[in-house]
């Protein structure tokens, strides 16, 4: 079992920037595959960024390259999300998720646990 406890969310102003923090519990951190996802109303719910168990390899969908980092702290056992001009469209309840088999792609059935999710609102 693994424990995901996301914070961080908030309202910002376009062109603003939030962190969000994905603290683990409950399984070695270091051996996970991380994801972050992100929610808004009516939509699916999309991947955003991923992140290698050693940290060195990430992913992030085309929206976001450029503004987003997916980032981790092995020794805190927390994986972040750096949002920087933060756009309305980036508007979304965002979910971190794991792999305890290392997989930090595009896929939602391939992550075994999910936070609760946090809000983050941009207005324009």
């Amino acid at each position: 079992q693994v424990q995901l406890v996301e914070s961080g969310g908030g309202l910002v102003q376009a062109g603003g920037s939030l962190r969000l923090s994905c603290a683990a519990s409950g399984r070695t951190f270091s051996s996970l595959g991380m994801g972050w996802f992100r929610q808004a109303p009516g939509n699916e719910r999309e991947f955003v960024a991923g992140l290698s168990s050693g940290g060195r390899t990430t992913n992030y969908v085309d929206s976001v390259k450029g503004r987003f980092t997916i980032s981790r702290d092995n020794a805190k056992n927390t994986v972040y999300l750096q949002m920087n001009s933060l756009k309305p469209e980036d508007t979304a309840v965002y979910y971190c998720a794991v792999d305890t088999g290392g997989y930090f792609g595009v896929r939602r059935d391939r992550y075994d646990y999910w936070g609760q999710g946090t809000q983050v609102t941009v207005s324009s």
